[in-house]
């Protein structure tokens, strides 16, 4: 059972809920002064949505001041954190990355007025990170710069199967901070992480943890799952969305998604989830190009085998890739191309390392026979169907 964007979930309902919130919008002519928010303002930030055994979340604010003609890009500052994966300098990471990180308010999105959440500098062309749920239906979009500079952003890409889109601003005038990208794939449970963006509506705030696990799954905006998902205790709540967790050294490593609760509260419960970077890498220039990006597509649910180890196929797409390679619903796959599947989590990750059109050798085990099937992976759709 899923629940719409920004809306709450029945009691008791245990799920991972998008990192992300809702406010009235502020006044156009400035920059909000910092302040404790009150009850009203943060049950509105509260309000989140979530996606069977996994989410995505939204979050968003702005204004603007700069009219110059000029762009200035500069480098992240050099007081950069401790080099070392399992400590961080919290204040060298803030001073070297805070510039660099955005806060972003959609308005128009679905059931909601304004949304409110986070993003990062990509490049010198005024190119912006986010998270795709956070502009997702957006009729205007704001970008807020940490010197209190306001631009007007447009989408040039998005992917709801990753959860990331690309917004564009005219960067004439602005002082412009690029983050570095790191790799998610050098992570280890254990290492230093930092999150940066606006929790709650508090601007470039930071918040620092360790990588708690790797290679969890969580579920796209459209319904489908992402592979390799990076857990942090660092604290992630309503508006952390589309910001930037960092390694030790300030390096983007990925992007906050969603926090796991309990059905009781929409805030940081101390297991939070970012999409991994190396995910979503190939897909940046496309995006920012305003190319379309696809995904392989088997064509199964799945559930975890209570008896054998590997996927259980729960059910079988019609007419979809599996089908055809002759998947049926109770098989347990063992393997994909020799590659052991010790449960769902592999079987996502193993489909997701191919390329639409590619073929596949898939072991399974029916009814106590081993076999070997091959399949022509299809196109992920647009959107997971039911």
């Amino acid at each position: 059972m899923s629940a719409s964007l920004f809306s709450p979930d029945p009691p008791g309902t245990d799920r991972r809920r998008p990192v992300g919130s809702a406010r009235p919008d502020p006044p156009e002519d400035r920059r909000p002064p910092r302040r404790r928010p009150g009850r009203r303002f943060l049950a509105l930030m509260l309000t989140a949505a979530a996606l069977v055994g996994g989410t995505a979340g939204a979050g968003v604010v702005a204004l603007s001041r700069d009219r110059s003609s000029t762009t200035t890009v500069l480098s992240p500052a050099s007081n950069t954190a401790d080099t070392s994966s399992t400590s961080l300098n919290a204040s060298a990471v803030y001073a070297s990355v805070s510039t660099g990180v955005v806060e972003i308010a959609a308005t128009g999105t679905s059931s909601s007025s304004t949304a409110t959440g986070s993003g990062f500098v990509a490049d010198a062309n005024g190119h912006i990170v986010t998270a795709a749920h956070v502009v997702d239906g957006a009729t205007s979009i704001k970008v807020t710069f940490s010197d209190g500079t306001t631009r007007t952003a447009k989408v040039t890409g998005k992917d709801d199967a990753t959860d990331v889109a690309i917004l564009k601003v005219d960067p004439s005038g602005l002082t412009l901070h690029p983050l570095k990208r790191g790799s998610s794939a050098s992570l280890g449970v254990g290492d230093a992480v930092a999150a940066i963006g606006s929790p709650f509506g508090y601007e470039e705030s930071v918040s620092t943890g360790i990588v708690s696990g790797l290679d969890r799954t969580i579920e796209a905006p459209n319904g489908f799952t992402v592979a390799h998902a990076v857990q942090t205790d660092a604290a992630l709540n309503p508006g952390n969305s589309g910001g930037p967790i960092v390694d030790s050294s300030g390096r983007v490593i990925g992007i906050a998604d969603q926090i796991a609760t309990n059905g009781s509260s929409d805030q940081n419960s101390g297991v939070g989830f970012a999409v991994p970077i190396d995910l979503i890498g190939s897909e940046l220039t496309n995006l920012e190009a305003g190319r379309a990006v696809t995904h392989p597509y088997l064509g199964v649910g799945t559930g975890e085998s209570t008896g054998a180890t590997g996927a259980l196929v729960a059910s079988v797409t019609a007419g979809g890739p599996a089908a055809s390679a002759g998947l049926k619903e109770g098989d347990i796959i063992t393997r994909v191309d020799g590659k052991r599947i010790d449960g769902r989590g592999d079987l996502v990750a193993a489909i997701a390392a191919n390329s639409p059109g590619e073929r596949i050798k898939l072991t399974i085990l029916r009814d106590s026979d081993t076999q070997t099937l091959t399949a022509a992976l299809g196109t992920q759709p647009a959107k997971q169907a039911g």
